[in-house]
């Protein structure tokens, strides 16, 4: 491709930068509109200066992956109503050994509700619970939170709907659902095992440690339990006066006196008492029979609820088969979605409130400004300089290509580094079999990339904004702890997954 007239390569650049910066770092002090409001920013400057014509934006956007986007976000949402997500966190703490028992739990939780159900959205989900069961066992809180965040990038470039950029990717290389989970499905393994390995590593002392302070406190809560039990079920001795015998008399002639007074009233007493018993036979009944509609009512609703959850797992279940058979993956999770909606039988606004529809927004203006910006003829200019040396087809040019997209994605978001490199990758390859394999060693780089510095990925963020905010057990995960793990991590796992992608 040529490249545009000085003009529109300046303005175009200019576009694209404010978008980088926005997206990159939504809350600059001299416009802090926000990634969403960023984005449809540099379409409008695409249109704007001319780089592209009104039709050309429109053309742009990519409606299938906003339709299998909206479809995965809506069937996340029933799925959490049917405590599908807290199921998983209950995985996390069942017959538990111990902190480094629970970190391995966390990674793989995270990485397989990740493939499943977008890392987002187990991000979003597992983050507060993972919290709370680090700070009851007087754990650390950031080498959970670390494997949460980690764990939740690597197991989502496992499948399509995993993230964003494999949404991409499935649409523009048309592979399979079942292929593509195929081919990237060992390097997910072995890198999740591999990440587990290197965060015990990291923090075995530090576990270790702490297990030592959680048994005390354990022990401690123990005693102070115990000692609760015995103060509130302590029994004092029985105190007794003395008798005398004038007490005695007393006694004995009020009680002959009594005697005599029961006698007059014991008739009219019987009456009373048969009358108040009959009453009281009546009310026991009517309450009786009170308490047994409630105890249906209650039955009733709970297989109510137990079948409706049922319902949304089998749908699901059906909507993960059908992509696995290859059927249209927008339509699929489009239908899915609108099948859960009608069998909810109820107004679905407050379901679909929930769905991010600034995601939506934000995917439609770097859609329009990633077209802008190829059309100015930089992004082949430059991959033209590095193709010869990014052949997939020697280890060299795998690595070269790993290390572009790496930096790529860190500096230009993962999913911009898909739509601009994405079509050039496969179109260097030869032979069909080449560019499937170009595009799954994107998915795969693209996606570890994330786990590089804090801002490398949204499921990062997530994690480190729900931390923070939590009311009773907040944690601040710095960019420091996040890079000191994310480094070494990121090379490693990377490295992993271009010797397994085939």
């Amino acid at each position: 491709m040529a490249m545009a007239p000085v003009i529109k390569l300046v303005l175009g650049s200019i576009a694209f930068a404010i978008f980088w910066v926005l997206a990159v770092f939504p809350s600059v002090p001299f416009l802090p509109i926000g990634r969403t409001a960023g984005s449809l920013f540099g379409a409008m400057l695409m249109v704007i200066f001319q780089v592209i014509t009104p039709e050309q934006a429109y053309a742009a956007i990519d409606l299938p992956i906003l339709g299998l986007l909206f479809g995965t976000m809506v069937v996340s949402i029933y799925l959490e109503r049917a405590d599908m997500f807290k199921y998983l966190g209950t995985l996390l703490s069942w017959k538990s050994k111990g902190p480094k028992d629970l970190l391995c739990r966390v990674c793989l939780v995270s990485a397989v509700s990740s493939a499943l159900f977008t890392n987002d959205t187990s991000c979003v989900v597992l983050t507060e619970f993972v919290l709370k069961i680090a700070r009851q066992k007087n754990l650390p809180p950031h080498p959970f939170l670390l494997a949460l965040a980690t764990s939740a990038n690597i197991g989502s470039s496992a499948t399509p709907i995993g993230n964003p950029q494999n949404l991409v990717i499935a649409v523009q290389s048309k592979i399979p659902f079942w292929e593509f989970l195929l081919g990237v499905f060992p390097a997910m393994i072995v890198g999740i095992t591999v990440n587990a390995m290197l965060l015990l590593g990291m923090y075995w002392r530090l576990l270790s440690d702490h297990k030592e302070d959680e048994e005390e406190v354990q022990d401690a809560d123990a005693e102070l339990v115990a000692e609760e039990d015995v103060t509130s079920h302590r029994f004092s001795p029985a105190t007794f006066s003395p008798v005398t015998s004038e007490d005695s008399n007393l006694r004995m002639d009020a009680a002959e006196t009594l005697r005599n007074r029961a006698g007059s009233a014991g008739e009219n007493e019987l009456i009373s008492c048969n009358s108040n018993a009959s009453r009281e036979q009546q009310t026991d009944a009517e309450s009786q029979g009170e308490s047994n509609n409630t105890n249906n009512m209650f039955q009733t609703k709970r297989w109510r609820r137990v079948l409706w959850k049922s319902s949304v797992y089998l749908i699901t279940l059906g909507m993960l088969i059908s992509l696995l058979m290859g059927l249209n993956m927008s339509w699929t999770a489009i239908t899915a979605a609108l099948a859960l909606v009608v069998l909810d039988f109820k107004d679905a606004r407050p379901s679909l409130e929930k769905v991010s529809y600034s995601l939506l927004i934000f995917f439609c203006g770097m859609f329009i400004t990633v077209d802008g910006f190829n059309k100015t003829g930089i992004p082949t200019a430059l991959w033209d300089l590095m193709e010869p040396y990014a052949k997939i087809d020697q280890a060299k040019g795998t690595a070269v290509l790993a290390v572009v997209i790496l930096v790529l994605s860190n500096v230009a978001s993962n999913v911009p580094t898909v739509l601009l490199l994405g079509a050039r990758v496969a179109a260097s390859a030869m032979g069909r079999e080449e560019e499937k394999k170009a595009w799954l060693l994107l998915a795969w780089v693209s996606t570890v990339a994330g786990n590089l510095t804090l801002l490398g990925s949204a499921a990062n963020l997530i994690v480190c904004e729900q931390a923070r905010r939590a009311v009773s057990h907040g944690y601040t995960l710095t960019f420091t702890k996040h890079l000191k793990f994310g480094l070494p991590s990121t090379l490693i796992v990377t490295a992993i997954g271009l010797f397994l992608i085939k």
